[in-house]
């Protein structure tokens, strides 16, 4: 069940930030990353065997390449090769919820702007001189949607608004035929979703090679 959720959100992360399709590998999936300073690829691995996070490691030769994959992060540090390191500060949560209808209402002063562009469905919530309050976007997979890249202002936060953001993606979700929610967390983002209705499945650990 996790393994397949992690396929999921490795398409659904794909799409959303327009990157190459990912590609098959033994251990699992890796996509190139263009224009960060931070990442040049990642390997996502839908499980945390030991073998296969050595043979991933072992095929990476350029600084700046991400593993990631459902493991508590102490679990597989004694696994890494010389020159990887577990990015603790970047642990995150693999969640999935069934999407239901809500409705939500907007908050007074502000507003929802939604916009599809190709399979990604954007929400902008704007406030009442125009300007961006929070947002957020998803990936339509048929069956399911990868929820992507929620924000919320600092001057804007605690009004509701990443709430607003969540219940419309999932509203427009459900009338695109997706019924299956999923998405990668921070640790601030679990504690939103959790009060929406998403469940953690597991612990999404992060390594990173810097030799």
């Amino acid at each position: 069940m996790v393994a397949d959720m992690v396929r999921t959100w490795v398409a659904g992360w794909a799409v959303s930030r327009r990157t190459p399709p990912p590609v098959d590998k033994p251990w699992g999936f890796y996509i190139s990353v263009a224009d960060n300073p931070d990442e040049v690829g990642r390997h996502v691995l839908p499980e945390a065997d030991e073998a296969l996070i050595r043979s991933a490691a072992a095929s990476v030769t350029v600084p700046r390449t991400w593993m990631k994959m459902p493991a508590e992060p102490e679990e597989i540090e004694p696994w890494l090769l010389p020159g990887w390191v577990v990015a603790y500060e970047e642990t995150g949560h693999l969640m999935a919820t069934d999407f239901t209808a809500t409705n939500p209402v907007e908050p007074g002063g502000y507003t929802v702007a939604v916009e599809a562009v190709g399979a990604v469905i954007h929400v902008r919530v704007l406030d009442a001189a125009g300007e961006q309050a929070a947002k957020g976007q998803m990936a339509l997979l048929g069956h399911a949607a990868v929820v992507d890249r929620v924000l919320t202002e600092d001057a804007h936060r605690r009004r509701g608004l990443g709430q607003l953001v969540m219940r419309t993606l999932a509203d427009r979700a459900l009338e695109e035929g997706a019924g299956l929610g999923v998405l990668g967390a921070t640790d601030a983002g679990r504690a939103l979703y959790e009060t929406l209705g998403w469940k953690k499945h597991a612990t999404l650990a992060e390594c990173v090679y810097r030799p």
